[in-house]
């Protein structure tokens, strides 16, 4: 696959999203990437790699009828990194003008569908967009910067923060990078699904126009969180879920994130071997058994989380008992209730109780 595996220390990087910001008089794109120097360059890498496809199998190969891959522009670009709170975003680049650019993005597709609604998938067409280069000229060079020579062509975005995804040519490769990404978004506590995603939707046609970047929109509300969050506004953001919650309490996406932003609201500034030490010294400190499942949630120790709180239950009363039981429910929140590790949780926490 790479010599460098992705892993969660990608987070620490960041891109400068204000390249977005289409120059007046900007060409409508030759089908050229910005090197890291800013200058145009070859056509995109695997573009000589793979036969052209037809207009027909890009339509078919994409999937693009159930919501799991949307059409990504100047204007919603940062739209969609902000919805990697909730679930990961791979963004990745393409040109029309170079149809054998399109390949990878089937590869890709095929892999965010196995996922079943964990991931979206947004597409960039450089002739259409061709600031969005830019950013991936950044995410170059910080990936040489790390050892990872080469163009970047697709990156994945949790928290906000991209992952540079290195070429994919097959099928195996995409399932196993895909993982890994859902794997760093679970430790790093976004567990999410695709809002909208409806996998028994039948395909549509290629004269649909519009409908992929209208998927790409978040309601009002949810939006108004999400920006909240990229403030660090965590009040605000849970207002906005609330509020999203009382216009439509089957809203699914807000309960998840609404439990997710509680999770860091908890969690910031916290440290973990203090918190442990903390938990270790005092076992009947329920808080500090709480904290410590929730930094063991971000981890991504779910199972040791839910364990630490189920076994706080069995040795408290009453109040205690009830404080802690309603903690570990919100954090089978956070996981999903689709999760089996949430399902044998459950049945623990029942067995404690009665």
């Amino acid at each position: 696959m790479t010599n460098q595996p992705l892993n969660a220390a990608s987070l620490r990087g960041a891109v400068d999203l204000s390249s977005l910001k289409k120059p007046q008089g900007a060409p409508a794109g030759a089908a050229r990437t910005s090197d890291t120097s800013g200058a145009t360059s070859a056509p995109l890498p695997g573009a000589a790699e793979a036969p052209a496809a037809s207009p027909d199998a890009q339509a078919a190969d994409t999937f693009r009828h159930d919501g799991l891959v949307v059409d990504v522009t100047t204007d919603n670009f940062q739209a969609l990194a902000q919805q990697s709170v909730a679930h990961p975003v791979i963004v990745a680049i393409w040109a029309r003008s170079q149809p054998a650019s399109q390949q990878p993005i089937d590869v890709l597709a095929r892999a965010v569908r196995k996922q079943e609604g964990r991931v979206l998938l947004g597409v960039a067409d450089l002739d259409e967009s061709p600031e969005i280069g830019q950013v991936f000229a950044q995410l170059s060079q910080q990936a040489a910067q790390q050892g990872q020579p080469g163009q970047i062509l697709a990156a994945a975005f949790v928290q906000g923060q991209p992952i540079p995804i290195p070429p994919v040519v097959e099928d195996a490769m995409a399932d196993e990078i895909l993982g890994q990404i859902v794997q760093i978004a679970v430790q790093n506590g976004v567990t999410g699904r695709v809002q909208g995603y409806d996998p028994n939707a039948a395909p549509t046609s290629d004269t649909d126009e519009g409908a992929d970047e209208a998927e790409a929109e978040l309601p009002p509300l949810h939006q108004l969180a999400y920006d909240a969050i990229e403030k660090g506004d965590y009040e605000g953001a849970l207002a906005a879920f609330d509020q999203a919650l009382e216009q439509n309490p089957k809203d699914e996406e807000a309960r998840l994130a609404r439990g997710q932003v509680k999770l860091m609201q908890r969690t910031q500034g916290a440290d973990l071997n203090a918190a442990r030490e903390a938990a270790a010294s005092n076992p009947a400190d329920i808080e500090a058994q709480m904290t410590v499942a929730d930094l063991d949630l971000l981890g991504g120790h779910v199972e040791d989380a839910f364990a630490r709180l189920i076994d706080v239950v069995k040795a408290t009363r009453d109040d205690e008992r009830t404080t802690v039981r309603e903690h570990l429910i919100e954090l089978f929140d956070v996981v999903g209730s689709t999760d089996p590790r949430v399902n044998k949780a459950r049945t623990a926490l029942m067995s404690a109780l009665y």
